[in-house]
């Protein structure tokens, strides 16, 4: 009887150490430095990354390399404090914008006047590489909510929108 018990207890012990092992990475899942997306509403859309025509650096020329951000749920999010970035090197901080349910808003690179469907970065630059490029979007604690990556660096890309790219 002692062994069966004990054997019994043993069993539940093991378990509740797996069960405890499994939802570590569940609980790291969305940390500042974790490249795991942390679950929200907001995510990433249509990327075009390569500028449709030359890439002359006019106004025109930046403002057709865009990024989507989408909210796919039913509540409104305030995006103040969210970044939108490309590596390390460029970043994009959002102002106050309310992006209400089932609304996006196109993020451009070069400059214009801010509306509630079109910000801009305010760029001379182009930001997306057109050969390979990885967007990441973070809330307003660090954590990744999207990431979509496209070109042959990161897998043949799951990226949305551009084409081929001819370089910045």
């Amino acid at each position: 009887m002692f062994r069966s018990a004990s054997r019994v207890i043993a069993a539940v012990l093991g378990s509740a150490a797996l069960a405890a092992t499994a939802a570590l990475p569940a609980a790291a899942a969305g940390h500042p430095h974790d490249p795991r997306p942390h679950r929200s509403s907001v995510v990433l859309g249509a990327i075009q990354y390569d500028s449709p025509g030359r890439d002359d650096g006019s106004r025109r020329s930046l403002n057709a390399e865009w990024v989507t951000v989408r909210n796919t749920g039913r509540h409104a999010v305030n995006l103040r404090g969210w970044t939108l970035s490309e590596g390390r090197h460029q970043v994009y901080r959002f102002g106050h914008l309310v992006l209400r349910g089932h609304q996006s808003v196109r993020v451009h690179t070069g400059y214009g006047r801010d509306t509630y469907r079109d910000v801009y970065q305010d760029r001379r630059t182009y930001v997306w590489d057109n050969r390979s490029g990885t967007a990441t979007l973070r809330n307003d604690h660090r954590r990744v909510v999207d990431i979509e990556s496209w070109g042959h660096h990161h897998g043949g890309g799951h990226g949305h929108g551009g084409g081929h790219g001819h370089g910045h």
